[in-house]
C-alpha cells in the first residue's frame, strides 16, 4: 500500500509515484498501465517530455478511475505568462483527456526571466482558485528562487520537486522547502538519470552500484534502488523513479515491507558528493534550448 504525504492546502498525494522524463511516446502508455496495474496511484509527467497524451492513454487502458489517480504535470518556460500558462493548462488537460489536475507545477526557476516566472505562478494560484487544479508547486527552485517568488506570491507551492538522491542530497534545499511548509519531491531519485545533453554521462556515478546501498539491501533483501526509495519515503520525500520496464516498476513499488534504521538513513546521508547529474537551475538557457510545446 502506497504512503501518503498531506500538502499544505490539506490534499494527500501518493508519496510514491511513476516518473516517466525520457521515456519515449512508443513505451509510456505501457509504462503507466503497467504501474497503475502494480498499484502506483500517482503518475509525474510534464508538456516538455511530450509524452502527456500517452500518459493519458496509459491511465484509461488501467481501467483505474480517474479519481484514484494522482495526476502531476509541469509548465515548461516557453509557456511562462499569466495567459500563456493558463493556456498552457489547457493544452496539459486536453492531452491527458482529463477536465482536472491533481498537481501543477511549473519546470524551472527561470531566474534570468523571473518577471514571467511570476506571472506563470499567479496563473497557477488563478487555476488553484478556480478548483482546476487541486495543489500547485514549483520544480527545481532553490532557497533563494523561493524566496523571491514568496516575496511577490500569496500561495506557498505545495512540492517543489528537484534532483535528489544518495549521491546528491540537497539537504540546505531541502531545509528550505521544510520551512516553508512545502513537500520536496526527488526526481532521479536512485540516481539513474544520468544524461543530459551537454553533460558527461555518469559525471556523478553511479548510485546502484554503490557498496554502501548494496550492503544494506543485502541485510533487507532489497535491491539498491529499493533502499534509496525507501531512504526518501522515510525521511518524508516524494519520490518518482522512472522505468519502461514492467519488472522494475514493480521492484521499485515493493518498498512498504521494510524500514531502515536510524544508522541505515545516516550512513546513505554521507554518501553525499553535492555533485548534479542534471542542469544547474541557475544557468541561462539559451533561445534555442526554450523550444516550443506543440499544440496538438
Amino acid at each position: 500500500m502506497n504512503e501518503l504525504l498531506t500538502l499544505n492546502n490539506g490534499v494527500q498525494m501518493p508519496a510514491l509515484g511513476l516518473g516517466v522524463f525520457q521515456s519515449s511516446a512508443e513505451d509510456t502508455a505501457a509504462a503507466v498501465e503497467a504501474a497503475l496495474r502494480t498499484g502506483y496511484r500517482h503518475i509525474d509527467t510534464a508538456a516538455a517530455y511530450r509524452n502527456e497524451r500517452q500518459v493519458g492513454e496509459g491511465i484509461r487502458a488501467s481501467g483505474v478511475a480517474r479519481d484514484e489517480i494522482f495526476i502531476e504535470t509541469k509548465v515548461w518556460i516557453a509557456q511562462y505568462g499569466y495567459d500563456e500558462t493558463l493556456h498552457a493548462f489547457d493544452l496539459s488537460t486536453a492531452k491527458l483527456g482529463v477536465e482536472t489536475l491533481d498537481l501543477l507545477i511549473l519546470h524551472q526557476p527561470a531566474p534570468w526571466l523571473f518577471d514571467r516566472t511570476l506571472e506563470a505562478y499567479r496563473a497557477l494560484e488563478s487555476l488553484l482558485a478556480d478548483g482546476r487544479v487541486r495543489s500547485i508547486g514549483v520544480s527545481n527552485f532553490t532557497e533563494p528562487h523561493l524566496g523571491r517568488l514568496m516575496a511577490e506570491r500569496s500561495v506557498v507551492p505545495a512540492v517543489n520537486q528537484i534532483e535528489l538522491h544518495p549521491y546528491f542530497a540537497q539537504h540546505d534545499n531541502e531545509a528550505a522547502d521544510t520551512a516553508l511548509g512545502i513537500v520536496t519531491q526527488a526526481w532521479s531519485p536512485i540516481g539513474g538519470i544520468t544524461f543530459y545533453p551537454g553533460f558527461a554521462e555518469g559525471r556523478n556515478g553511479n548510485p546502484l552500484t554503490d557498496p554502501v546501498l548494496l550492503g544494506i539491501g543485502e541485510t533487507h533483501g532489497k535491491s539498491a534502488a529499493q533502499v534509496m526509495l525507501r531512504w526518501h519515503l522515510q525521511q518524508g520525500r516524494s519520490a518518482i523513479p522512472k522505468s519502461v520496464n514492467p519488472d522494475r516498476i514493480a521492484e521499485n513499488f515493493d518498498v512498504f515491507d521494510f524500514v531502515l534504521s536510524s544508522d541505515e538513513l545516516a550512513s546513505i546521508d554521507a554518501l553525499d558528493r553535492g555533485v548534479r547529474s542534471g542542469p544547474d537551475p541557475d544557468a541561462v538557457r539559451p533561445p534555442e534550448a526554450i523550444y516550443s510545446i506543440p499544440e496538438a
